[in-house]
C-alpha cells in the first residue's frame, strides 16, 4: 500500500479550489484505479492454482526434478507473481527457485529447478511464498504453498563391494530335521498312505505303475532374518560418532535389499532414535526441521500460536510406529526421553524392503540403550531358527556373549563389525568359540556414490 489515497484527497481539494476538470478527470481515473485494484488482487491470488510435484522418495545421489505448476484460472492477466522456494541446504544445488512471471489470463507456467539427494535424511521442500501485485504496484497480496516431504534412502552397496559373501548363513537352508517340505524342491515319490494331502499325488507316475504315488520334497527350515543395528553412538569410537554410524545404516540397508532380492524375508530393529517418535507423534505441519539442513529435527514440535500444544508423547507417530516396549524411557544424555522405534517384522518383497529402507532413512544415532543389554529383548518376539545380523561397531566380550546365548535359544547369530578393528582375528576366533559366524565390514572408503547409479543392483 502506497500514498495514493493521500493524493487523490490533494488532487480533489486543487481541483474545487482551481475548478480545473483536467484535475477532476485525474482524480477518477486515480479513484478507479485503486478501487479496481483493491478489488482484483485479492481475487487473483485466490483464483490462482499452485501445484508441486517431484518424486518424493529417492536414493542417495539421486538428482530429483521438481515442477512448480502456476496456473492462472481467471480471465483477467496476473501482471507480475515473485516467488521463492525454501529448500534445504543438504539437498540444495544450482540457482535457487527464485523469480519474478506474469501470467496471461488463462495462462499457466511451469518452473522446473533440480536438487540432489546428497545425505540420507527426512527432509521438508517449501513452503512457497508468493507475491502477487496490480500493475501500478497499489497492493500486494501474499500466498504460500505448503510444504512436501522427501525421504532420502541410505546407499545400497552389493555384498561383494562389503566384502561379505554373496552366500552368508541365512535364507531358506536345507536341513535334516524335518519341520516341513519345500514344495518347490521335488525330490521323488514314495507310496500313498492316508492322510497325505492329495495335491501331492503325483497322477501320471501312478497311472503308470497302477498304484498311488506321493510326490516327495527336501526338508527345509525357513529362515527367517532380522537386522540388529546398533546406533548407541556412545559404543562408537569417538573419531567415528558420525561417520560410523552412517556406515552402519548403509550395511544394514544392503543386507535387507539384498535379502529381498534373495526373496527372503527380512525385519529391522534397531536401539538408534526416531525423530518421528521424539517429536511426539505431531501432526505432519507441526514437526520441526532444521531451519540449515532440512532434516527433521530430535526435539520437540512447537505448533503455531492458537493451535494448542503438541500431542502428548504416548500418541501414535505419522509413521505409524509407536514407541516400542524395549525402549528405556529417558534417555542418559539429558532430561527429553528417547524411544526406541517399535522392529520391524520379518516379511518378504519390494514393498516390505520399501518400509525397512523408510526407517533407515530417517533414524538417527544417540546416546540410547546399551547394545549388549537390549539384545535379548529385541529378540523376544523371534521365532526359533531366525537368522539374526548383527550390525555392531565392535565384538567386544558382552557382545558375543549375548550372541551365544541366542545360539543356545536356537536362533542363528551373524556378527558384523563395521569399525576397524586391528585383532579381528580374536573377535573370530571368539566368535567361532562360541558357536557364531563373524565378519568384518568396515571399508567404506573405495565406494563412490556419484559414479554409480543410485540404487540400481536391487
Amino acid at each position: 500500500m502506497n500514498n495514493l489515497p493521500f493524493l487523490i484527497i490533494v488532487l480533489l481539494v486543487l481541483a474545487f479550489a482551481l475548478r480545473i476538470d483536467f484535475i477532476f478527470y485525474i482524480v477518477y481515473v486515480c479513484v478507479g484505479i485503486y478501487f479496481w485494484s483493491l478489488w482484483r488482487t485479492p481475487r487473483a491470488i485466490r483464483e490462482l492454482r499452485l501445484e508441486r510435484s517431484f518424486q518424493d522418495h529417492a536414493f542417495l545421489g539421486e538428482p530429483i526434478p521438481i515442477t512448480l505448476k502456476l496456473e492462472n484460472k481467471s480471465r483477467f492477466p496476473l501482471p507480475w507473481l515473485q516467488f521463492s522456494e525454501s529448500v534445504p541446504t543438504a539437498l540444495h544445488v544450482g540457482q535457487p527457485a527464485r523469480q519474478v512471471i506474469s501470467l496471461a489470463g488463462r495462462g499457466s507456467q511451469a518452473i522446473i529447478y533440480q536438487v540432489r539427494a546428497m545425505r540420507r535424511g527426512y527432509y521438508r521442500l517449501g513452503p512457497l511464498l508468493l507475491t502477487a501485485g496490480d500493475v501500478f504496484g497499489f497492493f500486494e497480496q501474499p500466498a504460500r504453498l505448503a510444504a512436501n516431504y522427501l525421504t532420502v534412502y541410505p546407499r545400497l552397496i552389493p555384498l561383494s563391494r562389503l566384502g561379505l559373501p554373496s552366500r552368508l548363513p541365512f535364507g531358506t537352508l536345507p536341513s535334516r530335521q524335518r519341520l516341513f517340505e519345500d514344495p518347490a524342491r521335488p525330490m521323488g515319490v514314495r507310496p500313498y498312505d492316508a492322510g497325505d494331502s492329495l495335491r501331492h499325488i503325483n497322477w501320471k507316475v501312478s497311472a503308470h505303475t497302477e498304484n498311488l504315488l506321493v510326490k516327495t520334497f527336501q526338508p527345509a527350515i525357513s529362515l527367517e532374518t532380522v537386522i540388529l543395528l546398533n546406533l548407541n553412538n556412545q559404543e562408537y569410537h569417538p573419531r567415528n560418532r558420525y561417520d560410523g554410524p552412517e556406515w552402519a545404516i548403509e550395511v544394514a540397508a544392503s543386507l535387507a535389499a539384498h535379502l529381498v532380492n534373495q526373496r527372503q524375508a527380512v525385519g529391522l530393529a534397531t536401539n538408534g532414535a526416531d525423530p518421528f517418535l521424539q517429536q511426539a507423534g505431531a501432526a505432519t505441519e507441526f514437526l520441526a526441521f532444521d531451519e540449515e539442513s532440512g532434516r527433521l529435527l530430535m526435539g520437540q514440535p512447537q505448533p503455531p500460536p492458537g493451535k494448542g500444544p503438541a500431542p502428548s508423547g504416548d500418541g501414535p507417530s505419522p509413521s505409524g510406529d509407536g514407541p516400542s516396549p524395549l525402549g528405556d524411557g529417558p534417555s542418559p544424555a539429558g532430561p527429553a526421553a528417547i524411544w526406541v522405534p517399535a522392529p520391524i517384522p520379518p516379511r518378504p518383497g519390494r514393498e516390505h524392503l520399501m518400509k525397512v529402507l523408510e526407517r533407515l532413512a530417517r533414524i538417527e544415532a544417540g546416546h540410547t540403550v546399551h547394545f549388549a543389554g537390549w539384545i535379548p529383548r529385541a529378540c523376544l518376539e523371534l521365532s526359533w531358527g531366525v537368522t539374526i545380523l548383527v550390525v555392531t561397531p565392535a565384538g567386544d566380550e558382552r557382545i558375543c556373549q549375548a550372541l551365544h546365548r541366542l545360539a543356545q535359544r536356537g536362533f542363528n547369530p551373524v556378527l558384523l563389525v563395521v569399525e576397524p578393528e586391528g585383532n579381528f582375528g580374536l573377535v573370530r576366533q571368539r566368535a567361532r568359540r562360541l558357536g557364531f559366524a563373524a565378519y568384518p565390514v568396515a571399508e567404506p572408503r573405495d565406494l563412490d556414490v556419484w559414479r554409480r547409479p543410485a540404487g540400481g543392483f536391487i
